[in-house]
């Protein structure tokens, strides 16, 4: 059993709030010292272990107590500065007149498969975040590549982890499927 030395409530708090506020919090420890942060949102996973990953900090894992996740994270001392490489951005308004115009895209949804099952966009290749550095793979690293989730974090923190692994040309959809007016599938 782990024993934190702080514990963040997150519980109804949806993507990217419970990143917002581990963030927040994590600044306010000392190095070495563990944050416990309980949410209920099913992506947190994926999303605390990626952001722990890009900056530093130690995923020490996750324990369920009936709805609620219990993460908990060690704080490093020496990368807590580095978000990674800054990845360009476009409106979901510009990205909706590229779909609607039939424009040849690559669409990567780095979603839970429970959100993407829920609606999509037509032709989007389907990667959840906790997936991405195994499987990116699969896409082409020359492809221009729109990253999208459901507010804009995790797509962030996806494009971050391909573009460590030579993926040139990604742009992140803000804020992503939340917002979406377009068709689905």
């Amino acid at each position: 059993m782990i024993t934190p030395n702080h514990v963040l409530d997150a519980k109804g708090l949806a993507c990217p709030m419970p990143i917002v506020k581990t963030k927040k919090t994590m600044k306010d420890l000392e190095p070495g010292q563990v944050l416990e942060i309980q949410a209920t949102d099913k992506g947190s996973t994926a999303d605390l272990q990626a952001w722990a990953k890009s900056t530093g900090h130690e995923y020490l894992g996750t324990e369920t107590e009936g709805d609620t996740l219990r993460h908990f994270l060690r704080k490093d001392g020496a990368n807590t500065v580095s978000e990674g490489t800054v990845i360009p951005e476009i409106t979901l308004e510009s990205f909706k007149e590229k779909v609607e115009a039939n424009e040849n895209l690559t669409i990567l949804d780095v979603r839970e498969l429970d959100e993407y099952e829920e609606g999509h966009i037509r032709g989007a290749v389907h990667i959840p975040l906790g997936e991405v550095e195994q499987r990116c793979g699969e896409l082409k690293k020359d492809e221009l590549i729109y990253v999208i989730c459901h507010s804009g974090r995790r797509s962030e923190l996806a494009a971050q982890s391909m573009a460590k692994q030579g993926f040139k040309q990604l742009i992140n959809v803000v804020p992503g499927m939340r917002d979406w007016t377009g068709e689905i599938v």
